[in-house]
């Protein structure tokens, strides 16, 4: 894949960035040497590899899920300016 110089305009358009005209030649040649990288990456077999968390082998730590704090919601919504029937109370955010 290649992107030309109205492609990286319309990706920084819809990326809300400013580029400015003279820099779309230079940031096309930049994101099609990335964008090469990536596809050299899909050439790599890797047929029978194990997934990796880290570069460490080691066991995840899991605990048990239990409750270890809480019960005092009263507490809790001392903290808030605004509460209402228990819960947390916040300004509406869409119209």
């Amino acid at each position: 894949m290649s992107l030309d110089k109205n492609t990286v305009a319309k990706i920084a358009k819809l990326a809300r960035i400013r580029v400015p005209e003279e820099e779309l030649e230079p940031l096309a040649g930049e994101l099609n040497t990335i964008i090469g990288f990536v596809e050299q990456l899909g050439e790599v077999d890797t047929d029978g590899v194990e997934p990796m968390t880290s570069a460490i082998e080691h066991e995840m730590f899991q605990r048990d899920d239990v409750v270890s704090d809480g019960g005092y919601p009263d507490r809790v919504l001392a903290n808030s300016e605004h509460a209402n029937m228990g819960f947390f109370t916040v300004p509406k955010v869409v119209e």
